[in-house]
């Protein structure tokens, strides 16, 4: 069944409500907002020191059709050149201990890497298989995104490896004295929760049978977001997210108890942000991530085996419980 998000007439005039003008954040500035419009005229109204996480998606050194605005591919130097002309700005918003990441590809990551040092200082680099895309008779199929995680202050930023931690399925499991050594033995499989490292192979990029999904040339998935959200923030934070898009930033700091703000250009690209935001009230889970930790990808069989049989087990606790008393 097709669950790309879709929005209808009737729909618009409800939603437009909740999207911001330039005009709006002149006159007062505050948390979860989406503003409609181009970055560089909006940004000198966005409060500087302010937010405790940045993410950025920007346009890649492509050849790209944003709903009708148009990307074009450039020499590196004029790619780099593009990048400073919002990203210093951008970096002014950041506070002293704050945490950005920046997404890119093969062809525009070492431009990143160059834009980024002039002014915060980089700590790690992930790269992550996204798997979807066109294969390529003279070249190699592109499935890799790399992203920059940079800081204000390499000796004072927030960093929670305990809330990303990831449930592997244990293929050779090993015991001592017969008994599982760093895995759990349990109804829905053998399974080892494991620290994250700096490459990801558990993503999804949205697809049509996904909720999240929109027709957003490059969205980014959910579980992605929830990584660099639940890892350099804390609840209550608040995230900036200049290319907003579709929404996902926004959408996954809700869900997750952080305030948000997002600049989008494009008019139908917020309209898509504020449905998606407004479902997420009543729908806050997020695909690949439950019970406090990121299961693999195409392991949802095993998650639902592993709900259900917490749920039988809650289910007996609480028929057994009141006969000890």
């Amino acid at each position: 069944m097709n669950r790309t998000l879709t929005v209808y007439e009737s729909e618009i005039p409800a939603l437009e409500r909740h999207i911001l003008s330039v005009n709006d954040i002149k006159t007062s500035f505050a948390d979860n907002c989406i503003i409609n419009a181009n970055l560089f005229d909006c940004i000198d109204y966005i409060p500087n020191g302010y937010f405790h996480l940045i993410i950025i998606d920007p346009p890649y050194n492509l050849d790209k059709d944003f709903n009708g605005t148009k990307f074009t591919s450039m020499k590196s130097d004029a790619y780099e050149d593009y990048l400073r002309s919002w990203f210093y700005g951008v970096c002014d918003k950041l506070a002293p201990n704050g945490t950005l990441y920046m997404c890119g590809d093969w062809k525009c990551t070492a431009s990143m890497q160059r834009v980024i040092e002039e002014r915060l200082t980089i700590i790690n680099r992930i790269t992550w298989q996204r798997e979807k895309g066109r294969g390529a008779k003279n070249n190699w199929k592109n499935a890799m995104e790399d992203i920059w995680v940079a800081v204000k202050n390499p000796h004072d930023y927030y960093f929670d490896v305990e809330a990303v931690k990831m449930k592997r399925k244990v293929i050779a499991p090993y015991k001592v004295d017969g008994k599982p050594k760093d895995w759990e033995e349990t109804e829905s499989g053998n399974f080892r929760i494991t620290y994250p490292s700096n490459f990801w192979d558990d993503i999804s990029v949205p697809f049509w049978s996904m909720p999240e999904n929109t027709d957003h040339p490059t969205q980014k998935p959910e579980k992605l977001y929830a990584k660099l959200i639940l890892a350099s923030s804390k609840p209550g934070n608040r995230i900036f997210d200049p290319f907003l898009g579709s929404g996902t930033t926004a959408v996954v700091a809700q869900k997750l108890g952080r305030s948000f703000c997002g600049v989008e250009i494009n008019h139908e690209y917020c309209l898509w942000a504020v449905k998606r935001l407004l479902n997420s009230i009543d729908d806050k889970s997020i695909q690949g991530y439950a019970d406090g930790v990121f299961w693999e990808r195409n392991s949802l069989g095993s998650q639902k085996a592993a709900k259900t049989a917490k749920a039988t087990k809650q289910s007996e606790q609480a028929i057994v419980q009141p006969l000890l008393f």
